[in-house]
């Protein structure tokens, strides 16, 4: 699949993805910036992505893991500093939920500060239910 987005390009061809743009982004993010490049790297192979660019460079990111059947998880998403607030991570939010079999799956995230974005597609703040294990190479001074 590609899009066309005002200047930008959204693709889930693999092939297309600046892997060291995607590790960059990540290292500075505050919810993976602990995580491995190795574990990032697997966790892009194994996932459903779409890149955002500009031109040749890669401005933006998502991931989804999925069981193709029952749930998915939207994760690490960002859009570079200089390309936000233009609309391309809500573009990135709807093209996944217009991605086949999506709508009929329950659909999962976790976020400090785009609540709002989500909520606008119908994502729900449940934090009565969800809960989390962070994995053994997580601290667990650093896991709350």
């Amino acid at each position: 699949m590609e899009v066309n987005y005002k200047k930008y390009m959204i693709s889930d061809d693999k092939e297309r993805l600046k892997i060291d743009s995607v590790l960059g982004f990540i290292r500075r993010s505050y919810w993976a910036s602990k995580r491995p490049e190795a574990l990032t790297r697997k966790a892009i192979d194994h996932s459903y992505c779409l890149g955002v660019y500009d031109g040749e460079e890669q401005v933006g990111f998502a991931r989804v893991v999925t069981d193709h059947a029952t749930v998915y998880y939207i994760c690490d998403v960002f859009i570079h500093e200089d390309h936000r607030r233009q609309g391309i991570g809500k573009k990135l939010v709807e093209l996944i939920l217009q991605t086949d079999g999506f709508a009929d799956m329950m659909g999962l995230l976790g976020t400090a500060d785009a609540q709002g974005l989500y909520e606008q597609f119908g994502f729900i703040r449940d934090a009565k239910r969800l809960m989390r294990k962070p994995p053994a190479s997580v601290s667990k001074r650093t896991a709350r």
